[in-house]
Parts: structure tokens; sequence; C-alpha cells
């Protein structure tokens, strides 16, 4: 037998999901409600308006099973309810804010530089991170399910929401509408 492709994969990203948050995401309506809701509270109607300005062209009673997918996997929640003549109105929000857009074909040539410099500094903090954050970590681990590498998904959520918070309250490259 000859090998005809052999190819050494190196690992670049890390997305930390679960399966039901994976499966919800897997129709491109409910990722563009996601993005939708990004820094906005709407209602069902508002968020079919919305969709049918980028072409999205369902019925209400669809998007609301969208809303009720990405809600049962905690993606989108209820942040408002008001009483309008007798009917409650919600108002859905997110705390997710994802990013659809691709990458430039020469992304790793350009940046390649840029991300090891970063890998070289963001080694410190996470090590920093998983000292500090230690005990509380292996405690919760103990408890946890015997998920592979549990220990280390309790650091990249800590720094993942860090670097929102960084994003959200001090990048000038933040797009804010």
């Amino acid at each position: 037998m000859s090998t005809l492709l052999q190819k050494e994969i190196k690992i670049n990203k890390i997305l930390t999901t679960d399966a039901e948050q994976a499966k919800a995401l897997d129709d491109p309506a409910r990722f563009k409600i996601l993005q939708i809701l990004y820094h906005k509270q709407l209602t069902t109607e508002q968020i079919v308006e919305e969709l049918h300005k980028m072409g999205y062209k369902k019925a209400t009673t669809t998007i609301r099973h969208h809303i009720d997918v990405l809600r049962d996997s905690g993606l989108v929640e209820i942040v408002k309810m008001e009483e309008i003549r007798g009917a409650v109105m919600k108002y859905y929000g997110t705390s997710v804010r994802v990013m659809g857009s691709k990458l430039p074909a020469n992304f790793e040539a350009e940046f390649s530089k840029t991300i090891t410099d970063a890998s070289i500094k963001l080694e410190k903090v996470i090590k920093n991170i998983a000292q500090n954050a230690g005990t509380k970590i292996k405690k919760k681990s103990s408890k946890a399910s015997l998920e592979s590498n549990y220990e280390d998904k309790i650091v990249i959520e800590i720094v993942n929401r860090a670097m929102a918070k960084v994003f959200e309250n001090n990048s000038p490259m933040i797009e804010r509408k």
C-alpha cells in the first residue's frame, strides 16, 4: 500500500461549546439571530423583520422555533417582558457574540509572527490563571463528569470571558450598533 496523502495537522483554534449549542448553531438562520441580537433586545416580530432585511424569508412560527432552540441551548434568553393590551411581549437577548466572517486565505502567513509573540505572552497569563484558580478548578473537576481536559476547558472559558470583557469595554475595533 502506498501513501497518497499525508499532512501534519497543527491545532490552531479552540472551540468551546457543547453538543446542544453546536446543534443549535447548525442552522444559518439561528446563527444570524445571534448576530442580530448582539447588543440588542428584540421581540420575535422584530427579529423576523431583521432577518427579512437580510434575505431570510421565514415565517414567524419558524423563527419562534429557532428562538426556542437557541433558548434551550442557553445561547438566547428572555431579557424583558411587557404587557401590551393583555398580551405578554417577550424581548430576547444574548450574551454570546458570534463572528461569522471568514479569515483571509493568507492569514497564517500574514500574522504568524504576531501569533507567536502573543502566544508567548498568553502562556504566562494562562499559567498564572491556572495557578490562581487551580484549587477551585480541581474541586470542580473531581465533581465533574469524566470529561477529558475539563481543567483546560475551565481555563479557556476564563480567558474567553476575560477577552470578551476587554473587547466589549475597551476596543475601538468593535463596531457597536
